[in-house]
């Protein structure tokens, strides 16, 4: 038996041997494309290549592709755990051409390596075409000897794949295993076809046609090719299983999950394992390529994953979290090919655990609502939408984790009645997600790398420069020349000008040339990692494409954006060994003034945190330690203990930045380790001084630091010592007594203020009170209006009143700002008559409010028409006569 790590391994080293270059995975979130929520295929990250805006020093590729189809268009999420072939997360392999081979030589390597690399049997094969490709099927008889009743004709789009209504596209072919006679199911485009017998596993796809619009179709000058087979599929066909999920790929995690839980693998509870293997596969990848639940975009299609998954841990009867308890198994198994997962061990770790306390306490009433609401059901009724949607709103149900519980029980939902509500009642949350959140790249600068090449950054070395200008773009256009007055971009061979990436701001200075042109640079991006593109406004003369140039960036800008730069490396680890390796960066801005560093982190920061962080800080700064650079390949990054971003592309070659001096923790390495192409102070000692001025909740499960460093932090502290010297001065102390001061202030403030109430009290119910004392239906009645007295100051009033009249009913409204409160008070002898709480209702609705609350005693309300505060104590004693 050839286990998953064995057939991705055979698979990868025989096209490397044909030829191929092995390219590493791209990352589950799509940087060169917003159309896309995740990447779901393997041809993704080789789009660009394919419709030609982009090239690669190779024109043979080989991937195991790591792919999720949980969202938008690719949703396989309902049918996952229910059948045998229905994945969220999945491994794609394939091989690609981009205009070197084509047909023929696809179908070769193809048919070698299912029959002499994986040893299939070529009778338990047979092969799909589009109806219309005579070429493919010809190529099928003459290479793999495929008679005819093998080679199927398609006439559908099943097998005609186009990357969109426009652009590549071409016929496929897709390659079957007949598992046998024994088990049901026809052959493709059979009416049986749907069955477990024969099982596709690998589709090639001869992209050979440009598609110009709905009726023009041209041949491509150079065909490529792009091919997809799926390693849960092959898997499962060479391991002699009919079920994805009995392949050493799934089952080491369901064997996990059935040990963990206490209940069977297999049984009334197989579907259960099934869907906590397949959800703790695609939350980890998703985890560890940077994505963390949320209630919207990636991150809530995430949560909708994690929770369906937990939601069958609870069904399996766990009490406590199960998820996270898995992610071993799981590292075991794919870690070695996937080394992010182990990177992000404990970050995967967390999260799982932290979102699944949190579901916990929610689910289980849900679960009861839901019980409530279906009890009420014929047998075949279906869910209200607006009862779903409570679910959703108030205990974080997915309507496709409502779905599924129902689905065993045969019921359905509403969906329209959902989507009414959900339109109702959040409309602002229902905004559609719109694509990947990466800005799509012009096309414009893919043509500009191709034709110019990159631009080499000069900027870690020296911060003035000579270069040549090779474009100049105004309004998006190219252009010979600029002159003065007009805003430009600007691309030079080479340049000491960071762009801005990885949080740091790009550089502003200034571009002249001998000429008199001079254009004043206020940013610098980069464009496709590659192009440094300088955004400015000329000063004054002309420039011109071919001048030679004279680069400068400003210095002072320069030197606070690296002290700031090399102080969040030293933040980072600081707080990873304050708060846990759960910790890593989600986000960060360098800037001339501050910086800002977003962590993932589910508990604020206690003063004593950031007390120790940043002690531990200024000490490495102090150590004056040298900062050290080196250029490794990410692999030997990694290995040598580099902190990378989960999700980031990294090239061939990656800049890795040590700092902090010699640490114990890390045998023979430094402080801070970390994979950066920022700059950075030469030594720590430079970045002079480290202050945090603010920590706050940025989403759930990730908190922002906010700090100064260098001579930011030094006029952060003189306007912290200017404030606090002036607050002395008007305090008449120093600084050290003012918190004793304060104190004693607060103090005096608390007594004067009992004093001012007493007072109030005392004028409100002074010896006059039994004078205005007059009698209602039998009742004694007292009121008073009074200006500016405090409300909360009102019932204490009211019971000195009642204990002066002795029986009857006290009315007291104070008016602030035009506002009245009313506060009726009754003597509990004549509470059996006279309500406290009927009587401030009427009192109430005089001043213009709406009910009040209380005791029958004692009742409280209020008003915004104060003017009519006579009035109500009036309509007091009318609805007390008639009592």
């Amino acid at each position: 038996m050839s286990s998953g790590n064995d057939i991705r391994a055979t698979f990868l080293d025989y096209f490397r041997r044909n030829g191929h270059e092995i390219v590493d995975s791209s990352s589950l979130v799509p940087h060169n494309d917003p159309t896309l929520l995740f990447t779901a295929a393997g041809m993704v990250q080789f789009k660009n290549v394919f419709t030609g805006n982009e090239t690669r020093p190779y024109n043979r590729a080989v991937t195991s592709q790591k792919c999720l189809r949980a969202g938008g268009k690719h949703n396989d999420l309902e049918n996952v755990g229910y059948t045998s072939r229905h994945h969220t997360f999945f491994e794609m392999l394939g091989n690609f051409s981009f205009g070197d081979y084509f047909k023929d030589l696809a179908i070769e390597l193809a048919w070698n390596l299912v029959t002499k690399e994986f040893g299939l049997a070529s009778d338990r094969l047979l092969v799909t075409v589009y109806s219309e490709d005579e070429e493919a099927a010809a190529l099928w008889r003459k290479i793999a000897g495929l008679p005819d009743e093998r080679i199927i004709r398609i006439s559908t789009s099943d097998n005609f794949w186009a990357m969109g209504d426009t652009g590549p596209c071409g016929p496929c072919s897709e390659i079957f295993y007949d598992h046998g006679d024994h088990i049901p199911g026809g052959p493709p485009g059979s009416p049986d076809e749907d069955g477990d017998r024969f099982v596709e596993i690998w589709n090639l796809v001869f992209m050979q046609y440009e598609q110009i619009d709905a009726d023009t179709r041209n041949a491509l000058p150079r065909p490529s090719i792009d091919t997809g087979m799926g390693l849960e599929r092959i898997a499962a066909v060479m391991q002699g299983k009919h079920d994805n999920y009995d392949t050493d790929l799934l089952r080491a995690i369901i064997e996990a999950s059935a040990e963990h839980s206490g209940q069977a693998a297999n049984g009334e509870h197989a579907v259960s394992h099934r869907v906590i293997a397949d959800h703790l596969r695609a939350s980890a990848f998703l985890i560890a390529d940077g994505v963390l639940p949320s209630n919207e975009g990636r991150g809530y299609v995430l949560r909708r994953i994690m929770r369906r998954g937990m939601r069958h841990a609870h069904k399996l009867g766990s009490k406590d979290p199960l998820m996270w308890r898995l992610v071993p198994s799981l590292v075991s198994m794919m870690g070695v090919a996937f080394p992010e997962l182990a990177r992000a061990d404990a970050l995967i770790t967390e999260t799982l655990r932290l979102e699944e306390t949190r579901f916990k306490d929610t689910l289980e009433r849900g679960l009861k609502l839901l019980e409530e609401e279906t009890d009420k059901l014929s047998a075949s009724g279906s869910l209200a939408g607006d009862v779903a949607f409570k679910l959703y709103d108030t205990y974080g149900f997915p309507l496709d984790l409502t779905q599924d519980i129902l689905r065993g029980q045969g019921r359905g939902v509403d969906t329209d009645g959902f989507n009414v509500a959900m339109d109702r009642q959040r409309a602002a949350a229902r905004k559609a997600w719109a694509g990947s959140g990466d800005a799509a790249t012009e096309t414009l600068w893919f043509e500009l790398r191709d034709r110019l090449g990159a631009t080499e950054f000069l900027g870690y070395g020296t911060e003035t420069a000579e270069g040549q200008i090779t474009a100049l773009l105004v309004d998006g256009k190219e252009v010979p020349e600029v002159t003065a007055g007009q805003a430009v971009h600007l691309l030079v061979n080479q340049t000491p000008f960071y762009g801005e990436s990885g949080g740091q701001e790009g550089d502003k200075g200034v571009v002249f040339s001998a000429g008199g042109g001079e254009l004043r640079v206020t940013d610098t991006q980069k464009k496709l990692g590659a192009l440094h593109v300088h955004h400015g406004k000329m000063a004054h003369g002309v420039l011109k494409v071919g001048d030679a140039v004279e680069l400068r960036v400003d210095g002072r800008r320069r030197a606070a954006l690296r002290a700031h730069h090399s102080a969040t490396h030293l933040l980072h680890e600081a707080l990873r060994r304050r708060l846990g390796d759960h910790v890593t960066q989600k986000g960060s801005l360098v800037a001339e003034d501050r910086l800002r560093f977003d962590i993932s982190q589910p508990r604020p920061l206690t003063a004593e945190d950031i007390q120790v962080v940043e002690a531990e800080v200024n000490n490495r700064i102090r150590e004056n330690a040298a900062v050290e650079t080196r250029f490794m390949t990410p692999d030997e990054a990694i290995e040598a203990g580099a902190l990378a971003l989960f999700g980031e592309k990294y090239g061939d070659e990656v800049r890795v930045v040590s700092m902090g001096g010699e640490d114990q923790v890390k045998s023979g390495g430094q402080f801070s380790t970390e994979l950066c192409g920022g700059t950075h102070v030469s030594r720590t000692g430079d970045i002079g001084f480290f202050k945090i001025t603010g920590e706050a909740a940025l989403a759930s499960g990730v908190r922002r630091v906010e700090a100064v460093a260098g001579e930011a932090a030094g006029d952060y502290v003189g306007r912290q010592e200017a404030a606090l010297a002036e607050a002395a001065a008007l305090m008449k102390a120093t600084p050290e007594d003012l918190p004793t001061r304060i104190t004693a202030l607060q103090d005096e403030r608390k007594r004067l203020d009992r004093e001012v109430s007493e007072l109030r009290r005392k004028l409100a119910t002074g010896s006059s009170a039994s004078d205005e004392t007059r009698e209602i239906a039998g009742f004694k009645f007292a009121s008073r209006v009074l200006e500016g007295v405090p409300p909360k100051d009102l019932k204490p009033m009211a019971d000195d009143l009642k204990k002066q009249i002795g029986s009857g009913v006290v009315v007291l409204i104070a008016v602030n700002e035009g506002k009245a409160s009313l506060v009726v008070g009754v003597t509990e002898d004549a509470t059996a008559k006279a309500s406290a709480l009927d009587l401030v209702k009427v009192g109430s609705a005089a001043l213009g409010g709406k009910g009040g609350g209380g005791r029958p005693d004692m009742a409280q309300a209020g008003g915004p028409d104060g003017a009519s505060a006579a009035a109500a104590v009036s309509a007091i004693e009318t609805a007390l006569a008639a009592v």
